[in-house]
């Protein structure tokens, strides 16, 4: 944390813990760091059914563990649902980046993240999905709200992980961590698209559990 200026985060509502859905650990590492800061009580919540082949999801997944760990932070792992995610997906096999399928997979990991919250006495939940450049932060937010409102009193924090340098340090960190630099969104239709845009721009195809942050600088640029 050292040389980078933090504001003191302020949990919404007068709550006293958070539940925190992770998709990663490059970007949760920032918003890990920065509730860490701030002297927030925090769980991890795991649980990505999307992300394929299982080589890349136990990679990400058993990176996020080491991080948590490594700062004695609680990691729920939901598992790998991945036969309902492909059942909710059928017919948007086609859809783009950003698109309903996308829509649909945020709402099917944060009604889990919800529902977990929910039994286990949680009032606020958010997610580290929002701080990547590539992805809608209304349409993450749209998804995290409605999940919410499926419980009273439960709140989804839209709190903005990118601004202040958040999205700076979220590369700062994952090269200081040397966190698997994963090259594609997750699923398997992100997986063949990315493909496909490579083939047709005479770039080298997506090669699982390779590159790391820190070891290939133009990545970065």
């Amino acid at each position: 944390m050292v040389g980078h200026e933090r504001e003191q985060l302020q949990l919404p509502n007068n709550e006293e813990r958070l539940l925190l859905h992770s998709c990663c650990a490059p970007c949760s590492g920032e918003v890990m760091e920065a509730l860490i800061h701030s002297g927030i009580d925090f769980t991890i919540f795991f649980y990505n059914p999307n992300i394929h082949p299982r080589k890349e999801y136990d990679l990400r997944k058993d990176e996020n563990i080491a991080f948590a760990e490594k700062h004695n932070i609680p990691f729920v792992d939901a598992d790998y649902d991945k036969d309902e995610w492909f059942a909710r997906a059928k017919g948007m096999e086609n859809e783009p980046e950003r698109g309903i399928r996308c829509t649909m997979c945020f709402d099917m990991r944060f009604e889990r993240m919800a529902l977990y919250a929910h039994e286990n006495g949680f009032n606020l939940i958010c997610s580290s999905l929002g701080i990547s450049r590539w992805k809608d932060m209304n349409q993450i937010n749209d998804s995290g709200v409605r999940a919410a409102s499926h419980y009273p009193g439960m709140t989804y924090w839209t709190h903005n992980w990118r601004k202040k340098g958040g999205s700076q340090r979220m590369i700062t960190i994952s090269k200081e961590e040397n966190f698997y630099m994963q090259e594609y969104c997750g699923c398997a239709y992100s997986f063949r698209d990315t493909n496909q845009w490579r083939d047709k721009n005479g770039r080298e195809r997506i090669k699982i559990g390779v590159k790391y942050y820190g070891e290939d600088e133009e990545k970065l640029t």
